[in-house]
């Protein structure tokens, strides 16, 4: 649920984010404010990018003062909650990022993916480790709005990373068409290369109609690569006990606007990715495959599932 997009008005019909007013950019502007010399990160990814680091994923060049404040101050609630038996926050987060890790890991190791775009990257550390990891194997883009690019491009200089197999690069994820566009950065890429579109702590801020335009959009990016695969966290109805949609809640009010839940189980979610172009999907409960990412807190990563869609 924590992202660099977020979304607080209706959509604006097809008009892309560089033509709306700044309140109605489709929600961006509440988790990233753009001025003319700095980008302002929204205080969640502040929080997971230091979730990452406590953890081990992390360079601390993507961790903030921000995020370690709010970090020490809400680990005597995470305690607390785990000692109820409770969901936690870093218990979610983990389970979630080490699924779409394995998952991701497991396509370039199978030889499908060699080309990976992360939609939203924020502060991400998923790119700097998979470029460490793969090398020239791997062309992996991170891309977001453009004062925030601008920012992981610093960020990612300062931790000693970026390559021209390894970038970052501008993306308007509400665009149809354009440079700035999942489908103009797609025809940039080598289109003999299976390819992988990542989205991570995105979807929840998107009203239903927003996410079936956005899956549309990643089906037809992907569908010019012999493979294409799309992860992404996802919270279902049905998965949300009443604790989760009082977090909810207060998470919507914190980053002024609605937190959804967009299918009430994974059927539905399913019927939705084939309807927007997706040969073959399934939610994975990150619990179920323990043996892809070693032990997760059950708890925590029942709130949670995974899509894993493949165009083809």
């Amino acid at each position: 649920m924590f992202s660099m997009y977020h979304r607080c008005e209706p959509p604006a019909g097809s008009r892309s984010w560089h033509s709306l007013t700044a309140r109605n950019r489709n929600g961006y502007d509440a988790l990233v404010a753009v001025t003319s010399s700095s980008v302002r990160i929204s205080p969640t990814a502040h929080y997971t990018g230091y979730t990452w680091l406590t953890h081990g994923l992390s360079h601390p060049a993507f961790a903030t003062p921000t995020g370690r404040f709010l970090y020490r101050a809400l680990t005597p609630a995470n305690k607390a909650l785990a000692a109820a038996g409770q969901a936690t926050l870093d218990g979610f987060l983990l389970a979630r990022h080490h699924l779409i890790d394995a998952l991701l890991r497991r396509a370039i190791e199978s030889g499908q993916v060699s080309q990976v775009i992360e939609v939203a990257c924020g502060l991400s550390p998923r790119g700097y480790r998979f470029a460490r990891q793969y090398g020239d194997r791997v062309t992996y883009i991170e891309a977001d709005l453009p004062a925030m690019a601008a920012k992981k491009r610093e960020l990612l200089t300062r931790a000693g990373g970026g390559s021209t197999h390894h970038r970052v690069t501008e993306i308007d994820a509400t665009a149809d068409s354009g440079e700035r566009s999942i489908d103009g950065l797609a025809a940039s890429l080598d289109p003999t290369r299976g390819t992988a579109i990542v989205t991570e702590g995105l979807l929840n801020y998107f009203d239903p109609a927003s996410v079936t335009g956005m899956w549309g959009r990643f089906a037809r990016g992907l569908a010019r690569f012999p493979h294409g695969l799309y992860l992404s966290d996802l919270h279902l109805g049905q998965d949300a006990r009443p604790i989760e949609r009082v977090f909810a809640g207060l998470l919507g009010v914190f980053v002024r606007g609605r937190i959804h839940f967009h299918y009430d189980d994974e059927p539905a979610a399913v019927r939705g990715l084939a309807e927007a172009g997706f040969a073959r999907a399934a939610l994975r409960a990150p619990e179920q495959h323990q043996d892809l990412t070693g032990p997760v807190d059950v708890t925590s990563a029942r709130a949670v599932r995974i899509v894993e869609a493949w165009v083809k």
